[in-house]
């Protein structure tokens, strides 16, 4: 609203205040009334005002002679009094003074109800035009609203502003009440557009008399000692004077067409707000937290320019209810958005853990989990391991022995593959297929691959050490390497997620390791893998002929 106060010269309106200087020159309040009907009739008549409003109340008589040039200004020319009406329940209510120009419609309009007032003396009660200035500030302390038409008892009250209108003219329109009775000031003019005269340089004629011709005049105090002092959109400290001028300006806006009288739009508002927080509820669920609080300071950005363009249609609604909705989704939704985002990150970690080695996890982390579980071709090495003769093993012992041999088998295969930062696919009962290469890219991973096949060969060695020193029969380990393309990533379904490989070679592994059986060697290394390996020296185990494939495959074994 500040920003769209019209700071341009309001020539309609004149404002005479009863300033600082004027007290200084002119003597401290009150005023003899005589001074106050020279005021008066400077404005309508030497400079041929329009009409006159004195934002002042006079409960008391003063000296005669101005009373009574007062009272007969006030029946007989277009002079508005004011009389303050208190809309606060006391234990003893204000009746002072005597209410004039009250009115008794035929049917209630909607009105605020008054508790007491403070009126004019009896001299006065004859004035033809008197207006409420007496307020009603909203709950943040702030005035916004006047009551467009107070009721006290069975009688009825216009604000100053709608007194001052119809002073001048039956014909002007009134300020339209929303459903509580008030009317919201438009506030459209900057303090600064208004022309304010010094009541002592007015007093003194060094004012030029044509400011005043066809004009509304307003006289009031800007005193800090006189003046009641009210927070408003324009200002957090302002003369209760200029509050008047305010609603004075916005209704001869209304009256020439410059503005629409406002309007209420607190429906309008409501259902944006619903709509909007709960779109941001919705989507903050498939967001990050970085995303849903962008989203919500867009819909802030966005509520604010709606805001700004209400104002300037004098549409009455609250700009602040939305921004609240968008606060508490954002201390509500978002991070609890967060917290479940944390546990699904956590939970998957978990489950990723069990599959790849620490520092190939930490990696993954570093990188991003989500990119890197998306399927991609990659370039890999496969390990496939299995132990030869697993079910004759197995045949004469008990249940429980024989799933402790197979968790210290697996053990004895596991270990290796994840310290050479290999990626553990799956258990194949009493082996496991493994791959290096993914999530993580590495050059020398058929090189890593093949050093852990050696090392799975050592360690089944020492295991067997200790199955012989205890009686038991030693078991022979086969593996199978070779490398090649293969898709990689979250090959799951929705029901169950799993990280696996797909492709050629890992069904020339299996055959590799399942080849072994008839070799001299532990190990078997397909041709991908032996022309990609740079640390490790092979030899040739010779031409063999592998299952789905037409011409003989020549394998190789470490020297």
């Amino acid at each position: 609203m500040r920003i769209q106060a019209d700071s341009r010269k309001d020539d309609r309106l004149v404002v005479i205040d009863i300033n600082e200087d004027s007290l200084q020159q002119l003597g401290q309040w009150p005023w003899p009334r005589a001074r106050l009907a020279d005021l008066v009739e400077i404005a309508l008549t030497d400079g041929a005002a329009r009409a006159v409003a004195l934002d002042m109340v006079l409960p008391e008589s003063a000296d005669n002679l101005g009373d009574r040039r007062l009272a007969a200004l006030a029946e007989h020319a277009p002079l508005t009094l004011a009389q303050v009406m208190d809309f606060s329940p006391r234990e003893i209510p204000n009746r002072l003074g005597v209410l004039a120009s009250g009115h008794a419609p035929e049917k209630s309009p909607t009105a605020v109800a008054a508790m007491g007032y403070i009126a004019n003396h009896a001299g006065l009660a004859h004035a033809r035009c008197v207006g409420n200035i007496g307020y009603v500030p909203d709950s943040d302390g702030v005035l916004r609203h006047t009551p467009a038409l107070t009721q006290f008892e069975k009688t009825y009250y216009l604000p100053l502003a709608g007194a001052l209108m119809r002073c001048a003219n039956p014909q002007w329109p009134q300020p339209q009440a929303n459903a509580a009775g008030l009317w919201r000031i438009p506030f459209g003019h900057a303090i600064e557009s208004y022309t304010v005269l010094s009541a002592a340089d007015v007093l003194a004629g060094k004012v030029d008399l044509s400011l005043f011709q066809n004009r509304f005049v307003l006289i009031g105090s800007s005193a800090l000692g006189l003046s009641d002092r009210v927070a408003t959109p324009l200002q957090a400290l302002a003369p209760g004077l200029f509050v008047h001028a305010e609603a004075i300006s916005g209704l001869l806006d209304i009256a020439q067409g410059k503005a629409r009288a406002p309007w209420d739009a607190s429906g309008w508002m409501l259902g944006w707000t619903a709509l909007s927080a709960l779109s941001a509820v919705l989507a903050i669920a498939s967001l990050a937290a970085w995303q849903g609080t962008l989203l919500l300071l867009g819909l802030t950005l966005a509520w604010l320019a709606i805001a700004g363009v209400g104002v300037a249609m004098q549409a009455e609604f609250s700009v602040s209810a939305p921004l609240a909705a968008y606060f508490v989704v954002f201390f509500t939704a978002i991070p609890y958005e967060w917290w479940q985002s944390q546990g699904r990150a956590r939970r998957l970690v978990t489950t990723f853990s069990h599959y790849v080695a620490k520092p190939v996890l930490d990696e993954i982390l570093r990188l991003g989990l989500k990119h890197s579980l998306t399927p991609t071709l990659r370039e890999v090495t496969v390990l496939i391991a299995d132990m030869q003769g697993y079910t004759q093993a197995t045949s004469d012992l008990s249940l429980d022995e024989a799933a402790r041999l197979t968790k210290e088998f697996l053990g004895c295969l596991t270990t290796p593959v994840l310290t050479h930062g290999g990626t553990l696919d799956k258990y194949t009962g009493d082996g496991l297929v493994a791959f290096w290469g993914a999530p993580v890219p590495a050059q020398d991973h058929a090189d890593r691959a093949v050093q852990a096949a050696m090392d799975i060969v050592a360690t089944v060695d020492l295991w067997n050490e200790g199955r012989m020193a205890e009686g038991k029969s030693a078991l022979r380990v086969r593996i199978g390497v070779e490398s090649g393309p293969a898709l990689v990533g979250d090959l799951g379904t929705p029901f169950r997620s799993t990280y696996t490989a797909v492709g050629d070679c890992i069904n020339f592994a299996s055959r590799l390791e399942a080849a072994a059986r008839d070799l001299s060697t532990n190990l078997v290394i397909g041709p991908h893998t032996q022309a990609m390996l740079r640390r490790h020296r092979t030899r040739s185990l010779g031409l063999i002929h592998l299952r789905g494939v037409s011409d003989p495959l020549e394998v190789f074994g470490l020297q």
